[in-house]
């Protein structure tokens, strides 16, 4: 059986797209992931979500997505896929478990925030450690964090970060910035900004299960010393869940797919969410996109069969 829609990841734009392909009646087949729910599934607190006035949490939000999916006919599977063939329709997907045809495809597989691999890291996420300012900025109010990170969205979350935290102190492991010039200077003029130059922290330090402070290493030097802080938001970049497309659709340069609104460079192939968004990457605007592309594929399907 030739499925009309796959769609392959979760998280808000995944799960948005099941629900309004569900209520479209094309019996949408979704592929979660074996983690399925995306980044919000390492947050605690949602509070900029819009409908939840005294927030929610990201696990909760994102089972919350799943049933409304689901009521709506969304079959989903908890499985990885691992080839796709857009070369001929319909088309191929094959995941961990099993291989399915599909008229339209829906890809909603996201971006990993990368990280510096630290395991204290990992167990802190949610708890004083972000990769996300606009996310959890406002929870910092009058405290005093650290921002990992020598580019434009290191700069960016380190001059948002002082509209709540009495000092941002930004740890970068060379001697200069790679940002652009324009957001260094807003850095650098700004007081409550701070830098660590040739450093890189070694371990999150952990206090009633919160961040109680970071230990930094001197690369120059090997000192060590140990900074006290509450959070620390890691702003080294993102890395988009892209790999399985490589050679079947058109990349940017930085391995984001390459979207007309949600369009791919393949007919009936539609992509949402962090994984064509390197601008906005918030969960209100992965859900929106979503949306337009279960409408693109539902209209494509449509044109197709007259």
């Amino acid at each position: 059986m030739v499925r009309d829609v796959v769609i392959i990841g979760s998280g808000p734009a995944g799960y948005t797209a099941a629900v309004y392909t569900g209520r479209a009646q094309l019996n949408p087949m979704v592929f979660a992931g074996a983690n399925s729910g995306g980044q919000l599934m390492m947050t605690t607190d949602v509070e900029n979500y819009p409908g939840f006035p005294e927030g929610i949490m990201g696990p909760e939000l994102m089972e919350n997505f799943r049933k409304q999916a689901e009521r709506f006919g969304a079959e989903i599977h908890y499985e990885d896929v691992i080839e796709v063939d857009f070369s001929s329709r319909p088309y191929k997907i094959k995941s961990t478990a099993q291989e399915v045809e599909a008229k339209t495809v829906i890809i909603s597989t996201g971006a990993t925030a990368k990280l510096l691999g630290l395991e204290s890291e990992s167990r802190l996420m949610g708890h004083g450690v972000s990769t996300c300012a606009t996310c959890d900025g406002f929870f910092f109010r009058g405290q005093e964090i650290a921002v990992v990170g020598g580019g434009d969205s290191a700069m960016e979350e380190a001059v948002f970060l002082t509209k709540f935290a009495d000092k941002v102190t930004v740890i970068h492991r060379r001697g200069e910035l790679r940002a652009s010039k324009i957001m260094q200077q807003k850095a650098f003029d700004n007081p409550k900004v701070e830098f660590m130059w040739h450093s890189t922290i070694t371990e999150v330090l952990e206090e009633d299960g919160k961040v109680s402070g970071v230990e930094v290493e001197n690369l120059e030097s090997g000192d060590r010393s140990t900074l006290p802080l509450t959070g620390v938001f890691v702003a080294i970049g993102h890395t988009p869940n892209t790999a399985l497309f490589e050679g079947q659709l058109d990349l940017h340069d930085n391995g984001y797919i390459k979207t007309d609104v949600t369009r791919t460079s393949v007919e009936g192939v539609f992509a949402c969410g962090d994984v064509q968004d390197f601008t906005y990457r918030q969960a209100i605007t992965a859900a929106g996109s979503g949306c337009a592309a279960a409408i693109d594929a539902e209209r494509w399907i449509e044109h197709q069969e007259g």
